[in-house]
């Protein structure tokens, strides 16, 4: 089996039916994966264990899946040096806006890329794992252009759909 190259750490499994998009498109494109619950604010010594640690287990990049306070991603980013992409998580009293701030708002130094909040959330935090690792490997990146040409094919489809309407 191929060692994991992605991280996909979620704050709490009801996060599983979102952040499975994200697995479902890594396994589109061939990117073995691992995924963890571990919250920030429950576990904090596991979440940067975690973060410690996932460079020496061969991850290459961490995708963090969080809802309201949303600290996830930015308590994995303090310990690694590797990239987090963060996916802000709906929900709650402001219906995921709490999630959205607390992911994109990151102190100097700190970053994380945030993705949208929805369900092109998770798809867009595996599509930018797999472009970053595809920068060091170039079937990986091939694989990434074919699923650009998919999605102008897709468009060109729809577009003569409608001048035939």
């Amino acid at each position: 089996m191929e060692e994991p190259k992605v991280g996909i750490v979620m704050g709490s499994d009801s996060d599983w039916p979102l952040v499975q998009k994200a697995c479902q498109t890594l396994d589109k494109f061939g990117v073995a994966y691992e995924k963890r619950v571990i919250s920030a604010h429950r576990t904090p010594d596991a979440a940067l264990e975690y973060s410690r640690t996932a460079e020496g287990r061969g991850i290459k990049v961490i995708i963090a899946a969080a809802g309201g306070a949303a600290h996830l991603g930015g308590v994995l980013a303090a310990g690694t040096v590797l990239p987090v992409i963060g996916i802000p998580v709906a929900g709650g009293a402001l219906n995921g806006l709490d999630a959205l701030y607390a992911t994109v708002q990151m102190p100097g130094g700190v970053p994380v890329a945030t993705v949208a909040l929805g369900s092109a959330g998770p798809v867009n935090a595996a599509l930018l794992a797999v472009q970053i690792l595809g920068t060091a490997d170039a079937a990986l990146r091939e694989k990434f252009r074919e699923h650009k040409r998919e999605l102008a094919e897709k468009v060109a489809a729809a577009n003569a759909r409608i001048q035939d309407a």
